[in-house]
């Protein structure tokens, strides 16, 4: 097999509704309890996001798009552009929470938008899940297995967050958040963080014909589930051992009275050891293996979930010697939300359309996911 080079030709987002500012969250997401969220205001002011977008019509409140027509749309973006729909050979999807358990994710996005045949692949896991689609992409055009392949991301977190996935009990921690800001990262903060998007890569053998095209020089992640335990789960409750009770192990009355299917976050240990595993382990290898060095970043693009961590982060890439300025960091975390699979997908489709990126240029992109501790490396050069 060989070795082909591998370039995205186009990146696509898509994008729900108008955006949803903050005071109007809680009203398309539904209160719970008997009186709004306390926290609310504290979260946000902590994760610094002003705006986001949601598959939920503002009028009805009933939902306008399931995740695999939000990932459709976006695919849809790129017919005609560089290629047609008709002609992609390899669709890879990556998603934290499919519509439904079976068949893949993959598969009902390919049903959407009609094509008859083409191998379709579906990754799983939270954040790192598009990137797993992604690298699956980047390895069957590179091997020469295919020469064009689509890879996406996405998630519907509305549809998870709604009200009558929770309980009261996460009233609790609220006086407590102004002091501490990580005891957000409860069921509460989640709700006010998540939001839906979806977004597409285009992959091919060839430079584009006109326009920029960004190369894949290498992809890499790294898991630590095999140290670590569960730290973000949903459809599961999380025993004194650290192990999970699956959702399958529950009465049908159970699943509501304790939020099984609700995504929740072990905050402590998400603390602890988030920039750790995600960064400064992964990173101090990486970096060696591949000669990086801060001064050829251009572009670092880092997902990150919250303000809150962004100097975290900063102090983390410090610790390997990579202090990228963060005049040179582009995040859209503001202004389009935590979108969960979707946020590097977004990212770069904005920076990829935005007329700043110049040939030659490099970009480091950064996706974590705290399920069970994972991390992904992306590094790209503009072409």
């Amino acid at each position: 097999m060989s070795n082909r080079p591998v370039y995205i030709t186009d990146v696509t987002a898509f994008l729900p509704g108008a955006p949803v500012d903050n005071d109007d969250m809680e009203r398309l997401l539904g209160q719970v309890g008997e009186r709004p969220s306390r926290a609310r205001r504290a979260i946000l002011r902590s994760n610094g996001i002003t705006s986001r977008h949601y598959a939920v019509d503002p009028r009805t409140l009933q939902p306008t798009h399931n995740n695999a027509q939000m990932t459709a749309e976006a695919v849809r973006k790129l017919d005609g552009r560089r290629i047609a729909l008709a002609d992609i050979e390899c669709l890879a999807c990556g998603t934290s929470m499919p519509d439904q358990l079976l068949p893949n994710h993959a598969s009902m996005v390919q049903g959407e938008l009609g094509l008859p045949h083409l191998e379709a692949v579906a990754t799983s896991g939270v954040c790192a899940s598009s990137m797993a689609a992604l690298k699956y992409a980047y390895m069957a055009v590179r091997s020469g297995l295919h020469g064009t392949a689509v890879a996406t991301g996405s998630d519907r977190s509305s549809a998870i967050m709604h009200a009558r996935h929770f309980s009261g009990e996460l009233e609790g921690a609220a006086e407590q958040l102004d002091k501490r800001p990580e005891l957000a990262f409860e069921k509460d903060f989640l709700r006010w963080m998540l939001s839906d998007g979806a977004g597409a890569m285009l992959l091919q053998d060839t430079q584009a014909d006109n326009g920029l095209s960004l190369e894949i020089d290498w992809l890499e992640m790294r898991s630590y589930a095999g140290e670590m335990e569960a730290c973000m789960y949903a459809g599961a409750q999380k025993r004194d051992n650290g192990t999970l009770r699956g959702w399958q192990d529950f009465a049908v009355g159970e699943l509501a009275a304790d939020s099984v299917m609700a995504i929740k976050q072990d905050v402590k240990l998400l603390n602890e050891n988030i920039v750790r595993y995600t960064v400064e382990r992964p990173l101090a290898d990486i970096s060696a293996r591949h000669a990086l060095d801060a001064r050829d970043i251009d572009w670092f693009l880092p997902h990150y979930s919250s303000e809150f961590f962004r100097d975290k982060l900063a102090a983390g890439l410090s610790a390997v010697g990579l202090d990228i300025p963060m005049e040179r960091w582009f995040t859209n975390l503001t202004y389009r939300g935590n979108t969960g699979a979707a946020s590097m997908y977004l990212m770069l489709e904005e920076l990829f359309h935005s007329g700043r990126l110049k040939p030659g240029e490099r970009l480091l992109c950064y996706v974590p996911e705290s399920g069970r501790f994972s991390t992904a490396f992306l590094h790209l050069t503009v072409r």
